[in-house]
């Protein structure tokens, strides 16, 4: 029985990818001619067409999506059976592709970088900054090898190891009557505007489930894009929010004026982790690199973290 290749199936993956023969064969580096026939010889090998060739454009067949689902999955395990000979002794040595979310990247890569490059200087790390869910679907697809991410989430299908505890603090205009109290309790929030990151940043979602508030809703929901700009939506008296303590240590409060309390329950914070696919040769250099970023997080606990203020 004949069988896909790997090339065939790779070939699958960008055409799906990518949405065009053209910009699959230029991300392939081979000719458009060239991936059509592996594209044909895959068709021919699973006896059914694996995508549709309209006037809108091509479109995957039931076929060709399961084809792109399992395919990704045997991609993946291919490039850690090569990674995991490359490195065998050798961790953290070579490429290693890592996500990180927006609202972790700019407070602990500053800091870790400098002691990755100390600790493994062979290694080399591949960036890419996104959204929870999108960093995650790349780690299923194979597209990732680790990603630092804050839990809870959902981590089924996922390994990973944890990092450290971030506080979540309540953000105030300057002068709010809260800010008179060293600890602000959650229900003294439930009559406040609150004002959030947009649908799609988990710090939303932590924020909402770690104090039991409710999300806001209706057109007059007020809604950030950055915590940059959900500072300056603050200090312009909109509404009051959540922030990361580590934002705060690094200064992100600093910007506009915004007066910072800690939350009185303990459980208003998230675990920063480091994740992996489950099964993944790369779990190893996950763990090793959980434990070096743990050692270069920033030192806050929700009881310390100070009531920061800035007036305009």
């Amino acid at each position: 029985m004949n069988l896909p290749t790997l090339r065939q199936l790779r070939y699958l993956k960008l055409l799906a990818e990518h949405g065009s023969f053209s910009r699959a064969a230029e991300a392939a580096h081979v000719t458009q001619p060239t991936l059509s026939a592996g594209i044909q010889e895959l068709e021919r090998t699973l006896g059914a067409p694996v995508v549709d060739r309209g006037r809108g454009g091509l479109v995957l067949t039931q076929v060709g999506e399961e084809a792109v689902r399992r395919g990704a999955a045997i991609l993946a395990q291919t490039e850690d059976l090569v990674q995991a000979a490359r490195s065998a002794g050798r961790p953290l040595t070579g490429r290693f592709r890592l996500g990180v979310i927006p609202t972790i990247a700019p407070f602990v890569l500053p800091r870790a970088l400098p002691e990755l490059r100390r600790l493994y200087p062979e290694l080399k790390l591949l960036l890419r900054e996104d959204l929870t869910a999108r960093l995650v679907a790349a780690l299923k697809g194979g597209a990732l090898d680790a990603a630092l991410i804050a839990l809870p989430y959902d981590t089924a299908g996922l390994e990973h190891a944890r990092v450290g505890d971030d506080p979540l603090l309540a953000a105030f205009p300057a002068n709010h009557p809260l800010t008179a109290e060293p600890r602000v309790a959650a229900e003294r929030l439930r009559d406040q505007e609150l004002i959030l990151l947009e649908d799609g940043h988990c710090l939303r979602d932590h924020a909402l489930a770690g104090c039991g508030l409710d999300s806001p809703r209706g057109e007059d929901a007020v809604a950030a894009t950055s915590l940059h700009t959900l500072v300056q939506m603050v200090g312009s008296g909109l509404g009051i929010s959540f922030l990361p303590a580590m934002a705060v240590e690094a200064g992100v409060a600093d910007v506009a004026p915004v007066t910072v309390r800690p939350l009185s329950d303990p459980e208003a914070r998230r675990e920063i982790v480091v994740a992996w696919r489950a099964g993944s040769s790369r779990g190893v250099e996950g763990r090793l690199l959980a434990e070096a970023l743990a050692a270069v997080m920033p030192p806050v606990d929700g009881s310390t973290a100070p009531g920061r203020r800035r007036s305009g």
